[in-house]
């Protein structure tokens, strides 16, 4: 079942492929390793796009993409989980990551932390802002990851050993009425 779920939304293997951003990684994309869905491939990928998704650096999608092949994770999952970082969810994450870093720091959150678009306040104000902000960013994606691979383990397990037991229980069921059967209906 979470093989058939992660399927339907999921990019086929031909869109990542065509993406503009990846065409560089060419023959790497011919790897049929990085497209099978497995419960290795997919933990793998879900550590790689969760802590990339974390980062605040451009082009996020092809540096998941070249850790997903380098560790053989599932790519279109890896590069799928990176876009949970949008324009509308950016904000809030780094934020969050920001504060986390200045806890480990020890230091005091900006209160009036705010964002522009200009030079003047990257150089003035990112300064200020970078330590903390990578290394929450670095903190949160490495946790995140970590506890996605658990989860991912253990749902993959729990519906493995589910799926088991009802093959199981249904082959007992086949047996015990054909057993039931044959002492009814002696020959």
């Amino acid at each position: 079942m979470p093989k058939k779920l992660i399927k339907r939304y999921l990019p086929s293997p031909d869109k990542i492929r065509n993406a503009k951003g990846l065409g560089i990684l060419g023959k790497w994309l011919q790897n049929p390793s990085i497209w099978h869905l497995h419960r290795r491939s997919v933990s793998r990928a879900f550590v790689i796009g969760m802590f990339w998704m974390a980062i605040p650096i451009p082009s996020q999608m092809l540096v998941s993409a070249v850790f997903a092949i380098l560790f053989r994770a599932n790519l279109p999952l890896s590069v799928a989980l990176v876009w949970i970082s949008n324009p509308l969810t950016m904000p809030p994450i780094f934020y969050f990551n920001y504060v986390v870093g200045t806890y480990i720091l020890g230091q005091q959150a900006a209160e009036d932390w705010h964002f522009e678009l200009s030079w003047e306040w990257m150089i003035h104000t990112l300064g200020d802002l970078w330590m903390p902000l990578f290394l929450g960013s670095a903190v949160v994606g490495l946790a995140l990851g970590l506890i996605s691979y658990v989860i991912i383990n253990l749902l993959w397990r729990h519906h493995a050993i589910k799926a088991w037991n009802a093959r199981r229980s249904k082959k007992w069921r086949k047996k015990f009425r054909e057993e039931e059967k044959s002492h009814k209906h002696p020959s």
